[in-house]
């Protein structure tokens, strides 16, 4: 008899937590052993419930991103014991970011099922790699933490359109000061 993961799926939205639930079923390996709906049934059933992976969607409730909260308190709960997958159609940094903050391994578009189940299964296994959904901007976030705070404040300000002089003006530095951060900038995002 194979050894099954014991799989949580958490997700509010009844087509997709039906058609994973199914999908997931189906593989030999896998077993689906809870389909919450909710926060509080999903840290309801992971204190009486042996459950390795869990598939966390985002939004448990309209664009509110419970989903990190939840996966912060599951980790607390289990001590961390469990991996937490992020299955959402959000693809801003800053909430991918968040997401791994909070304690998931994987975050990963919750149309890829065949990436979700090689996901599931190297999550298990202790060899969770990044999925391509979120992979570029993990990186992106590693090399911005390189940055100073002065220079990650110049660096935003360009981003969202500032001139040199401008940015000089606001942060009461000179331009050639502003000229100096901007090339270190690019020397440590850009090498």
């Amino acid at each position: 008899m194979i050894n099954k993961i014991k799989v949580m799926l958490v997700e509010d939205d009844g087509f997709w937590r039906e058609r994973l639930f199914a999908d997931l079923n189906k593989e030999t390996d896998i077993e689906v052993v809870k389909a919450a709906a909710t926060k509080r049934e999903a840290l309801e059933a992971a204190g009486v419930l042996d459950i390795d992976v869990v598939l966390m969607d985002i939004n448990l409730t309209e664009n509110q991103l419970d989903g990190l909260e939840t996966t912060r308190e599951l980790m607390i709960a289990t001590q961390s014991k469990i991996k937490v997958i992020m299955l959402t159609s959000l693809t801003e940094k800053e909430v991918i970011v968040k997401a791994f903050q909070s304690g998931a391994v994987n975050y990963i578009n919750k149309s890829s099922f065949p990436d979700i189940v090689h996901s599931i299964r190297d999550a298990y296994a202790d060899q969770a790699s990044i999925h391509s959904d979120a992979a570029l901007a993990m990186r992106e976030e590693i090399l911005f933490m390189q940055l100073s705070p002065s220079e990650r404040e110049v660096h935003e300000l360009k981003e969202r359109g500032y001139s040199r002089n401008e940015i000089a003006r606001l942060l009461n530095k000179s331009v050639s000061t502003i000229k100096t951060q901007i090339r270190s900038v690019r020397h440590k995002l850009f090498k």
